[in-house]
Order: structure tokens, then sequence, then C-alpha cells
């Protein structure tokens, strides 16, 4: 999968949802197989997530027919911005005049209302003050005061997000992510996050949706601690797929660091999807790489030095409120190819080897790949367009001019055609491989600190992967000894399309080199 905003690449006198697609016709026809294109509603902030009007699509990206048109080429993944809407919304318009039926769409209580046992995403407040036609009333509002929250126990609320989700998958989309679903429902005096109204929520929007439409898949976004996240898989009712969220941050870890112990520990932890469902796995996205999944994974002091290494490296540090007001790190912002610019000990030269490395690994994991947009075109900060917004996410939400891009992708010198040509072929290996297939079997395997492998086997069990990654910038040896090679098959890296005769031997790897070992290359 393909995550991309609809403008991040813009050519003169062309739609940019007109231009994506001809982007993926041309650079990535047989690498991705669906795109995700982040909200490209009508907005008032948050880069789309404060959605004016679900049923419209952006005047300055295009029309509902560039939509479907891709929808018609690709797999087609659209967001479901559930729990908020924008206060220029015509819902929330109609609340502050007192009008049905946004009059009873949003959950407002008195201003010194005890909220602290509420979990909060961000450090501003709750209950944000409005002028009604009823006088001042504070309502509801996780994200921000521009992005106030729907009351889900008013029956007509859900019914109209019903309405919504049967609208996109009436118009080709057949992935629907469900953002910030977790903080669904409200209930005083809990930390309204993960209810149980919330899971049923959830249970309820899968069975209509594939009562509508077989092939529907809903996933959850959900930014959490890992074992709060697997809770939305239910059992095997909930979300087809959830996003993997402890992977980025457990990933940039180990390679700034050059170990595996933590992200090795986590694999071990990490059940089987249940058949049928997913680990969607992603190592960046729109947003900045999450330290809430890290959560009880990384000690205190890993993620003080994760967080400072990000800084030195350009990065920003988004912070959340805790119950007793002080603030703690949320998110690191940064690009994720700049975020790999080195390790804890500065910047070296392994920049690129370092990035693909993180690539291979995300691409090997049980579950459904998904790349950044701006990890394809291995995009450096864009710390003039987080000035520009005064919004620290935008420093990882590139507009590309298309002319530059096409005269960046023309040149093989360039980071972005050496990033774009080398991880379209890892990508495009990967798809021919049944032991990559998002349920087949996962064993993670023990290995010298330096090294992070683990054993994939096809669900008809005639295909082994193992794959082995280098996560120091030095040469690391590998013992064949170390791994379950059978001596009767015969053995290929599919990376290097290097054959592997000696299994009593030892392979070199050099710096963040990867290796995908199988007897059955496809």
């Amino acid at each position: 999968m393909l995550i991309t905003y609809g403008d991040s690449i813009m050519h003169r006198d062309e739609p940019p949802l007109e231009t994506l697609r001809g982007f993926v016709r041309e650079h990535l026809a047989d690498t991705v197989s669906g795109v995700h294109i982040l909200p490209f509603y009508p907005y008032s902030s948050d880069d789309g997530f404060s959605v004016i009007d679900y049923a419209r699509v952006r005047d300055d990206l295009g029309s509902w027919d560039d939509v479907q048109a891709l929808a018609g080429e690709t797999t087609l993944m659209v967001d479901l911005v559930i729990n908020h809407v924008s206060v220029e919304s015509d819902w929330f318009q109609q609340f502050l005049a007192g009008e049905p039926p946004g009059e009873a769409y949003f959950l407002s209580y008195p201003g010194d209302t005890d909220v602290a046992s509420v979990v909060r995403p961000r450090p501003h407040r709750v209950l944000v003050p409005f002028d009604t036609a009823q006088g001042e009333r504070h309502v509801w509002a996780t994200f921000s005061d521009d992005q106030v929250d729907l009351d889900f126990s008013n029956p007509d609320v859900l019914l109209e997000m019903v309405d919504i989700l049967f609208f996109y998958l009436a118009r080709g989309a057949r992935w629907i992510r469900l953002d910030a679903v977790g903080y669904l429902w409200k209930e005083l005096g809990t930390p309204c996050i993960h209810l149980g109204q919330t899971h049923e929520i959830v249970r309820l929007l899968r069975s209509l949706a594939e009562a509508v439409e077989p092939r529907a898949v809903l996933i959850s976004e959900t930014n959490v601690p890992n074992v709060e996240n697997l809770t939305y898989f239910g059992n095997r009712n909930e979300a087809h797929a959830i996003y993997n969220f402890s992977l980025p941050p457990l990933l940039v870890d180990a390679l700034i660091q050059g170990r595996s112990r933590y992200l090795r520990l986590w694999m071990m932890s990490m059940p089987p999807a249940p058949f049928g469902c997913a680990y969607f796995n992603f190592t960046a996205s729109h947003d900045g790489i999450g330290l809430r999944p890290a959560e009880g994974l990384l000690e205190a002091d890993d993620i003080a030095t994760l967080v400072d290494t990000m800084r030195r490296f350009g990065g920003e540090i988004s912070e959340r409120a805790l119950a007793d007001g002080s603030l703690a790190p949320y998110e690191m912002n940064i690009t994720l190819f700049d975020a790999l610019k080195g390790t804890v000990d500065g910047e070296d030269e392994h920049q690129e080897a370092r990035f693909l490395c993180s690539q291979a690994i995300m691409l090997g994991l049980e579950g459904v790949p998904a790349v950044y947009i701006h990890s394809l075109l291995a995009c450096p900060n864009d710390t003039d367009g987080m000035r520009e917004t005064g919004r620290a996410r935008s420093i990882n939400r590139h507009r590309w001019d298309g002319e530059r891009l096409d005269a960046l992708l023309a040149d093989p010198s360039t980071p972005q055609a050496r990033v774009l040509a080398a991880l379209s072929e890892l990508i495009r290996i990967r798809r021919r491989q049944p032991a990559f297939h998002p349920n087949a079997t996962q064993y993670t395997l023990q290995l010298p600190n330096e090294l992070f492998g683990f054993w994939r086997q096809s669900p008809r069990r005639e295909q082994s992967i193992f794959a082995v990654h280098n996560l120091a910038p030095t040469r690391q040896a590998l013992p064949l000894s170390s791994l379950n090679l059978i001596a009767t098959d015969p053995w290929l890296d599919l990376i290097g399309d290097t054959r592997i005769d000696d299994l009593s031997g030892s392979l070199q790897l050099a710096p963040y080199q990867s290796l995908w070992l199988t007897n059955l290359a496809s």
C-alpha cells in the first residue's frame, strides 16, 4: 500500500489527483497494489483531519471522478474521520444555532467538569467554550479546538457515519481507515478510550460494511501502547487490519543503537494475526513516529536517547498532557529518511543503506506493508514547510513540485532516484514470494544483538525465507549453522541474487545489509 496525500506531488495546470494517478502508473504499476489517499475532503485544519464535508472532494485536488478512476486501477483506501468534525461543518454550525440535526450531535458539559481521568493525545483543554444560541457551552474536543467530537450515544450520529461509510464504498473504496476510533465513546470517570461501546461500534461497522461490499476491509487507527492496539482484532469480528504502531519507534531505536534486543523481544511477544486479519506494517506516515506505542517496550532512558537523537537530526518532538498536568513526549516529527541519517554517535555515510534496511525489515514481516510516499522518495525534513505552517507535523508532509521531482528521478545519482529504484525492486521481489503472505508463519531468530532475523514459511509450507538484517555500521558475521537451512534444498539470497553452497560456513554482512535466504525462489 502506498500512503500519500492527494497533493503530495503537484504539476502546473493538472489536478493533483490526476498527477498522483500518473505517478502511480509511471513508477509504481508493478510495485504497489493499493493507494491510501489521506483525507481529500474540504477541511479547516490538521491537513485534512478536521473535516468540513465528508461527501465532497476538495476543488483544488480534483473530483470524485479522479478518485474513482484511481479506484478502478488499484485498491483504494480512504479515511473515515469518525471521532470528530470541523467547527466549520454544517453539523456544528447547526449546534451553535440550536438547529436540528446538529444541535444533538455533540457533547457539552459544564466548564468545571472533572476530566482528569481522560486520556489526552494533545496538551490542550478537553472542554472548549463556544458561544451558542443557548449561551456559552463547553464542547468536548479530544484533539484541538477546531476538531469537536461527535456524540455516538445519539443513534442518529451512528447512522450518519454508516451512511458515509456506504458512500465511500459505493465510490470504489475497499479499505476504510477508522481514524482515531479508540476515542469514540465518552463516559465521565473513565479514560474515555477503548471503551466497550467503541469496540461494539467497530463490530457493527464491520458487519454492515461486509454486508454491502464483501471485499471491504476496515483498519483501526489506534496510536496507543501495543497491548491496547491488539484488542481491535476482537474475536476476528472487529478490524480486519490494525496499524502496527510499535514497529516504527522500535525499528528506529534498533538502527540508531545498532542492536536488536528490544525489537526482538517485541517480535517474540507478538501473537499471529487471526487468519483473515492482518497487521498493517509501516515505518512512516503523515503523522510523526509515535512514542506511546513504545511504552512498556523501551526503557525510559532509551526513549530519552531516541528523542535526543531525533532532535539532533533536525526533528521536533510533540508532547501530550498527563493526568497530573505534566507533559510527556508523544511523537517524533521527522522524515524517516532523516531519522536514519546516523546513529546515537552522530551522522555518518550509511544513511541510504540504513534506510533501505528499515524497509527490508518492514517488507518481510507478517502483515500488509505500507510505504509513505516521502519514504519512497527519500524526502529530507521539510523545515521550510514546518516554519510556514507553524505545525511540527508539516516537517514530514512535503509537497513536491512535479517538474523538480521528475528531474530528480531522471538523475540516477540522486537519493530520490536511487531509493525509489532500490525500494521498488525490494517490493517487486517480495510480491512474488508466497512465504511473505500476510498470514504466513513467522518465527523470531535468536541471533547476535547486532543482527535481527526472522523465519517466514508459506501457508502451504513449500517455501521458507530467512530474513536477516545487519543493524550495525560495521561488518557482521552470520554463521549459517545458526539458521535451519535444510541441506537437501538449494538456497538463494533473493536480494543479492546469490546462491549459498556451503551451509557450514559464514556470510559476511556489510553495514545494514539485508538477506532474504530462500529454498524456493519465485
